[in-house]
């Protein structure tokens, strides 16, 4: 048990250590993502309601712009002024929830279509490495995968 408590905690601070390293060396790292929409307010609800995002504090401050946190330090951007227009499914965001099961049933409660790959509804979509994934979209059409990722 502590030979496998100690292997653990190596892990961890070898991913902390490598990910401090890559800051330092330089690294790129993602600071937010902007959607561009239709309506500001219905997009961020969506995103606050289905995706359960927390709405942050923007300097702004004009009504046009929402601010919801997607990682540790990472943001999506929510901006209001686009025209309604079609996404193809193959851009698109992804978010990794811990029950895929439990998230698809409050899709169901909420009344959110979603489906696997090929838009069959209510069915996901098996990755080669086996996570398992769905697809829906937000208000503007914009694409979101869902999957069980355990990275």
């Amino acid at each position: 048990m502590k030979k496998l408590f100690f292997c653990g905690l190596l892990a961890l601070l070898m991913s902390i250590a490598m990910a401090n390293t890559a800051a330092a060396q330089g690294a790129t790292l993602l600071n937010h993502i902007a959607l561009y929409v239709v309506d500001v307010q219905k997009t961020s609800d969506f995103y606050k309601k289905v995706l359960l995002l927390p709405e942050i504090p923007e300097p702004f401050k004009d009504g046009k712009h929402v601010w919801l946190r997607i990682g540790p330090h990472s943001q999506l951007h929510i901006i209001q002024g686009n025209k309604t227009q079609d996404h193809d499914i193959n851009t698109h965001l992804a978010f990794r929830v811990e029950n895929l099961a439990k998230f698809m049933a409050h899709l169901d409660k909420q009344g959110i279509r979603y489906g696997n790959w090929k838009g069959e509804p209510g069915k996901t979509t098996p990755r080669p490495d086996g996570v398992q994934q769905i697809y829906l979209q937000d208000p503007d059409n914009f694409w979101l995968e869902v999957n069980d990722d355990k990275f």
